[in-house]
C-alpha cells in the first residue's frame, strides 16, 4: 500500500483538517440518502433457485397465480360442531373474518365434528392483528381458536429488535466508558455508517435485488463493526493520552496503529461476506452486497471522520462521567480480570490449550448431526406449535403447503397437457402425497397451466420433501412428461426449500475455500507470517464449529425449548449454517487482528513472548469485552423472536461471539502464541519479498507493568 493512501496518512489529514473531514463525511451520508431517493429500491420478488426458480419465472411470465387463503382453526376435544357453544364460536369467527377481509367465507367441518376450519380467499390487505385478536376471543376453556396463514409475528419481531438495537448498544457503551461523550462517539460512527449503507442499498439493489431481510442484516453487521472500529480508535487514543502524549500526538500514533488494524479487520470481514457470492443465490447476493457496503462505510468513517472528531473533542471526550459507572481505560488497574487470566494461561499454556480445545470440540461434536430444513409449514406461520399443526393437517390436509406444478406447451398441445395435469393430480392423490381439492390456473395466451397440489407432511417437512421428489422423479415423467413439447417445473415453498437446501450443501465447500484462501493471503501480507493466518483460521473454525454444536443442542435436541419459548422442529433453518459461517468468521477475525496487532507491536518493540502477550491482552481486554457485549446484546434481541429462524440466528450469533471473545481470544490465542514463541512470526525465505502493506515503526511500548 502506498504511503499516501495508508490509514496513517488519512488519519493525519483528518486531524489537521477536522472540520473539512467531518463536512465531507456528512456530505457523503447525505449523498447516499439522496441516491436512495433518486434510484429507489428494487425488491427481490423471489429467492428461489434451480427448478423452483424456473417455475416461478414461468408463472410470472405467463401471469399465473393463485389467491391466498386465510384460515381460522377451531378445535374442541369435548364438543362437536353441532353443540350450541361450538356452533356459536364458529359463527363469531366467520363473522369476524368476513368483516375483516370483506370477502365471503366458507366453513368446513372435520370428520367427527371436533374441528372446524373457516376459510377466506384473500383479495386485499386486511388488519391481521385485529383479526387475530377477534379469533382468539372466541377461545374458551373447551374451545381453542387460532388464526393461521394470516400473517406472522416475524415482522413485528424485526421491528422490535431493530428499534432496541441502538438503545442496547448505547447502554453497553455507557457501562464500558462510564461517560456519555465517549459512549456517543462509537454510536455516531455506527449509526452514520448504517444510514449511509441504507442509502447505498438503493443503487446496489438495481444490480442485486434485495430481500426484505437485507436491511436487518445490514443493521446488525453495521452496528457490530461500526462500534468495534470506533472502540479500537477511542480506546487507543485514550491510552496514548494516559501515557502522557498530547492529544494530537496521541491521535497520530492511533492512526498508525488502530487505523491499520481497522483496515485489515474490515477487509477480512468484507472477504468473508463476499463468500456469499459463490453460492449463486439471489438472496445471498443481496446480503453480501449490503454487508460489504456497510463494512466499507464503517472502515472509511473510522480512518477519516473519527480522527477528526477525536481531535476536536480532545480531553473533553471524558466529559459526562456517570459517577457510579466504571471507566474503561485500557491497561488501567480497573481492567484486571483478563490480564489475570492471561497470566495463568501463560504459566500453563499446554493445560490451557487442552482444556479450552476440549471444551470447544465437545461443543462442536453435536454439529456432526446437524440437518437443515424449513422452520415450519406456512400453514402455521403465526403459530409455530407443531402439535397444533399436526391437528390441522390431520383434520384438513388440503391446508398444507402445496407443490405448484407449472407446465408450458405449444397451443396445439393444450388439451393433452391439461388432461395430463388432471391425471397427475389423480395419481398424486392415489399415492397419498397430495390432498384434493386441487386448484388450477391457465394463462391467457393458452400456453401455460399451473396446478396447486397440497402436499402431505407435517412441520418437519420430511414427508413433503419426499412428495416433491416423487412428483419430479416419477409422476411427472409418467404424465406431463409424455406430452411432446411440454416443459414442466415444480415450485412452491417446499420445492423451493428442497432446491435451496441442495444449493447450500453444494456451495458451502466452495464458500469455505474461498473465504479461507483470501483471508490467509490477507493475513500473510498483513503480518508477514505464515503461522499467523493458519492459527487464525484454525481458531475461527473452532469458534464456528462450537456455535453449530450449540445450535444443534438447543434447537434439534431441544435443550432450551422451555427456557427460550419455542417448539422445536428438529432441524436448523437451511440458510443459517452458511450465513453463520461468513458472519462469524468475519467478526471473529476482528478480535484476532486487534489482539494480535498489539502483541506484534510488543514483539517489534523488543518485548519477550510472555511480555508481548501480556501487553497485547492487557491493552485489548476491555475493548474486546465491550465490543463482544454490544454484539451479544444486539444478537440476543433476535433470540427472543417468536420466529424460529430469527431465534436460531440470534442464539447462534450471540453464543459464537461470546465463545470467541472469552475461550478463543482470552485463553486459546495467548496459549498458542506462548507455545509457538518466535515461530509465530515465521516467514519462509521464498516469501520474504512479499510486498509490505505497511511498515511504520512505532516508538517502543512500555512493559506491561509500567502503568
Amino acid at each position: 500500500m502506498t504511503r499516501h493512501l495508508s490509514p496513517a496518512a488519512l488519519g493525519r489529514w483528518s486531524t489537521r483538517r477536522p472540520w473539512l473531514a467531518i463536512g465531507l463525511w456528512l456530505a457523503f451520508v447525505v449523498t447516499a440518502v439522496f441516491a436512495l431517493a433518486a434510484t429507489g429500491s428494487k425488491q427481490l420478488q423471489n429467492g428461489a433457485v434451480g427448478e423452483s426458480a424456473r417455475g416461478e419465472a414461468t408463472m410470472m411470465a405467463h401471469q399465473l397465480g393463485f389467491a391466498p387463503y386465510a384460515y381460522s382453526y377451531l378445535h374442541s376435544d369435548s364438543l362437536r360442531a353441532n353443540d350450541p357453544a361450538f356452533h356459536a364460536a364458529i359463527e363469531r369467527v366467520a363473522a369476524s373474518m368476513h368483516s375483516a377481509t370483506g370477502v365471503p367465507v366458507t366453513v368446513r367441518l372435520a370428520a367427527g365434528g371436533h374441528s372446524a376450519l373457516v376459510a377466506a380467499r384473500l383479495e386485499n390487505q386486511f388488519p391481521v392483528g385485529r383479526l387475530q385478536r377477534a379469533v382468539g376471543a372466541a377461545s374458551t376453556p373447551k374451545i381453542s381458536a387460532v388464526l393461521v396463514n394470516g400473517g406472522s409475528g416475524s415482522s413485528s419481531d424485526l421491528r422490535r429488535a431493530e428499534e432496541l438495537s441502538v438503545p442496547v448498544t448505547l447502554l453497553v457503551l455507557l457501562f464500558a466508558f462510564g461517560g456519555v461523550v465517549a459512549a456517543l462517539v462509537p454510536m455516531l460512527l455506527a449509526v452514520t455508517a448504517v444510514v449511509t449503507a441504507f442509502g447505498l442499498l438503493g443503487p446496489i439493489s438495481h444490480a442485486f435485488p434485495l430481500d426484505n431481510s437485507v436491511k436487518t442484516v445490514v443493521l446488525l453487521i453495521g452496528m457490530a463493526v461500526g462500534v468495534d472500529y470506533a472502540l479500537f480508535y477511542v480506546i487507543r487514543s485514550r491510552e496514548e493520552r494516559l501515557r502522557g502524549l498530547p492529544s494530537h500526538e496521541a491521535l497520530e500514533r492511533t492512526a498508525r496503529t488502530s487505523g491499520r488494524t481497522v483496515l485489515i479487520a474490515g477487509t477480512t470481514v468484507a472477504i468473508a461476506m463476499a463468500g456469499q457470492y459463490v453460492v449463486g443465490s439471489t438472496i445471498f447476493n443481496g446480503v453480501a452486497s449490503g454487508t460489504i457496503a456497510v463494512v466499507a462505510c464503517a472502515v472509511v468513517g473510522s480512518v477519516t471522520v473519527l480522527p477528526a472528531l477525536l481531535e476536536l473533542l480532545g480531553p473533553r471526550i471524558d466529559r459526562g462521567r456517570i459517577p457510579f459507572l466504571p471507566s474503561l481505560r485500557a491497561g488501567s488497574a480497573e481492567s484486571r480480570f483478563w490480564p489475570a487470566v492471561t497470566d495463568r494461561v501463560l504459566r500453563r499454556p499446554v493445560l490451557s490449550t487442552v482444556l479450552a480445545t476440549s471444551l470447544l470440540v465437545a461443543l462442536a461434536v453435536p454439529a456432526l448431526g446437524l440437518h437443515v430444513a424449513k422452520p415450519s409449514s406456512d400453514a402455521l406461520a403465526a403459530g409455530g406449535d407443531p402439535t397444533l399443526e399436526r391437528q390441522l393437517n390431520a383434520a384438513f390436509p388440503e391446508t398444507s403447503s402445496p407443490a405448484i406444478v407449472v407446465a408450458t406447451f405449444p397451443r396445439d398441445r393444450r388439451a393433452a397437457a391439461e388432461r395430463a395435469m388432471t391425471r397427475l393430480g389423480r395419481l398424486a392423490a392415489a399415492r397419498g402425497i397430495a390432498h384434493p381439492p386441487f386448484q388450477s390456473s391457465v394463462s391467457q395466451d393458452g400456453q401455460a397451466v399451473a396446478a396447486q397440489l397440497p402436499l402431505t407432511g407435517f412441520g418437519d417437512n420430511t414427508a413433503s420433501r419426499e412428495a416433491v421428489g416423487t412428483l419430479r422423479e416419477k409422476l411427472i415423467p409418467e404424465t406431463l412428461g409424455r406430452v411432446p413439447g411440454v416443459t414442466v417445473d415444480v415450485t412452491g415453498d417446499t420445492a423451493q426449500d428442497v432446491d435451496f437446501t441442495n444449493q447450500m450443501k453444494h456451495g458451502i465447500p466452495y464458500v469455505v475455500g474461498f473465504v479461507l484462501a483470501l483471508a490467509f493471503v490477507l493475513l500473510l501480507f498483513s503480518f508477514r507470517s505464515i503461522v499467523v493466518p493458519l492459527k487464525a483460521i484454525v481458531l475461527n473454525l473452532l469458534s464456528v464449529a462450537a456455535s453449530y454444536g450449540v445450535l444443534v443442542l438447543v434447537f434439534e435436541r431441544r435443550w432450551a425449548e422451555g427456557l427460550l419459548g419455542f417448539h422445536s422442529n428438529g432441524a436448523i433453518v437451511s440458510w443459517l449454517p452458511l450465513f453463520l459461517f461468513v458472519v462469524l468468521f468475519g467478526l471473529s477475525m476482528d478480535y484476532h487482528v486487534f489482539i494480535l496487532s498489539r502483541i506484534r507491536e510488543g514483539v517489534i518493540s523488543g518485548l519477550g513472548t510472555d511480555e508481548a502477550v501480556s501487553y497485547g491482552v492487557s491493552r485489548t481486554a476491555g475493548v474486546v469485552t465491550s465490543a463482544a457485549l454490544v454484539m451479544v446484546g444486539v444478537f440476543s434481541l433476535f433470540g427472543t423472536s417468536s420466529s424460529l429462524d430469527l431465534k436460531q440466528a440470534g442464539v447462534g450469533l450471540a453464543v459464537a461471539v461470546l465463545l470467541d471473545a472469552t475461550v478463543i481470544r482470552g485463553v486459546l490465542l495467548p496459549a498458542a502464541v506462548k507455545l509457538l514463541g518466535p515461530w509465530n512470526w515465521y516467514l519462509p525465505r521464498w516469501l520474504a519479498r512479499l510486498p509490505r502493506l505497511e511498515e511504520e515503526l512505532l516508538p517502543p511500548v512500555p512493559a506491561p507493568a509500567a502503568d
